[in-house]
């Protein structure tokens, strides 16, 4: 992996440097900012697209991944406090509860965190299989994030599988501001989304994220996939700054931030 953009400081590998990044390299280049309950919450967001834009093959974004894209995403969940996911994107991916890794584990104790990030489950309708190892056997429950005006039968089942309800919005959908507002109450700082596309369109269009990790994939796919963030288009563009970019095998891993 090269170095194209500085990451961490100038004594680093010089730019151009083809070698391997090791996990605690990583860990410091994708670092979270210092005492992050400080000034509140951080949202950064992990995707990955082709060349030609494309967010997904045949629904699932594996097929556009690669090694090292991997290595960043596990170091992502590494640090996070929590990993926020759309109700699609569990379904479509076969999300399962986050593992504790034992590269993580020093760091994360010192930095007062679990044994790994909690999952965090964004579902209006709560149309979800409760039955899944996400919600029957994570490691830190796997939280529900919904509205006051989901369906009680439905809040009841996800509690009944020992899932944790969090309400976020006041109808039927989930307030994204409200979202981040509610997990920084119970503690959770550093968070993470992996998507989908629609969540994250939804994050953008809040206001409320802060900073993207964004893997460019050398393919291209063509077809009707979705871009990495959908829905709604926001008034003005939001411009966020370059911070790091980092290449292997013609794959790009890029941080922006917001200024």
């Amino acid at each position: 992996m090269r170095r194209l953009f500085p990451v961490t400081d100038e004594t680093a590998a010089p730019a151009g440097a083809d070698r391997e990044w090791g996990l605690d390299e990583l860990a410091e280049a994708y670092a979270y900012p210092v005492d992050v309950a400080g000034p509140g919450p951080w949202l950064r967001a992990n995707m990955v697209s082709t060349l030609d834009g494309a967010a997904q093959h045949e629904g699932r974004s594996q097929p556009i991944s690669c090694p090292a894209d991997m290595r960043i995403f596990g170091t992502l969940r590494g640090l996070a406090d929590v990993v926020i996911v759309g109700a699609e994107t569990v379904r479509q991916e076969g999300y399962r509860p986050a593992r504790a890794r034992d590269d993580f584990a020093a760091r994360r104790a010192a930095a007062g965190q679990g044994p790994a990030p909690a999952i965090a489950v964004v579902s209006a309708s709560l149309d979800l299989d409760f039955s899944l190892p996400l919600f029957t056997s994570p490691l830190l429950p796997t939280l529900v994030l919904t509205g006051a005006a989901a369906a009680p039968d439905r809040i009841a089942a996800a509690e009944k599988a020992g899932a944790r309800v969090v309400i976020a919005g006041d109808g039927t959908g989930v307030d994204p501001a409200r979202a981040v507002r509610a997990l920084a109450g119970l503690g959770l700082y550093r968070l993470l989304t992996e998507g989908g596309p629609r969540l994250l369109g939804q994050l953008v269009a809040a206001g409320v994220l802060d900073e993207l990790c964004l893997t460019v994939s050398p393919m291209l796919t063509a077809g009707d996939a979705q871009r990495i963030a959908g829905g709604p288009s926001v008034a003005v563009p939001s411009r966020f700054e370059l911070t790091s970019l980092l290449e292997e095998a013609g794959f790009l891993f890029s941080r922006y931030r917001r200024p």
